[in-house]
């Protein structure tokens, strides 16, 4: 009984293992900190109508729940695209007034040598202001 035991804890520490070692960096900002600096640059950027663009978002779907509607807000995901230019992306689901989900991928480029943010698809231009 107790092989079984060990086993058990054995297979679930060699998936864990397994799956540490199979995860793309891009996945986990916090083990690249340029990509944190990246992440953090787009979330505390600001936003239309809210001192950032992370308090927009999480606005938008406690206002949803609020009205009974739902809304989710997906993981944060950050990627390097050449030198010091990144693509941060997050997906918003919103359930309609039908009960019928919508998904929106809001998409931002940060380059952190210039300190800039730049909205990179239709749903993130909603949400950030134009530069002046």
């Amino acid at each position: 009984m107790k092989i079984i035991h060990y086993a058990v804890i054995a297979v679930l520490v060699l998936g864990v293992l397994y799956y540490l070692w199979l995860k793309p960096p891009s996945l986990n900002p916090i083990a690249d900190s340029r990509a944190a600096e990246a992440l953090t640059l787009v979330q505390t950027h600001q936003a239309l109508g809210y001192p950032t663009i992370l308090q927009a978002m999480t606005e938008h779907v406690r206002s949803m729940n609020e009205r009974n509607r739902g809304a989710r807000l997906g993981e944060w995901r950050v990627k390097q695209l050449e030198g010091d230019q990144y693509e941060i992306r997050v997906q918003l689901r919103d359930q309609g007034t039908t009960g019928q989900w919508f998904e929106r991928e809001f998409i931002w480029h940060a380059d952190l040598a210039l300190k800039k943010v730049n909205a990179a698809s239709l749903p993130a231009d909603g949400v950030t202001p134009k530069a002046p």
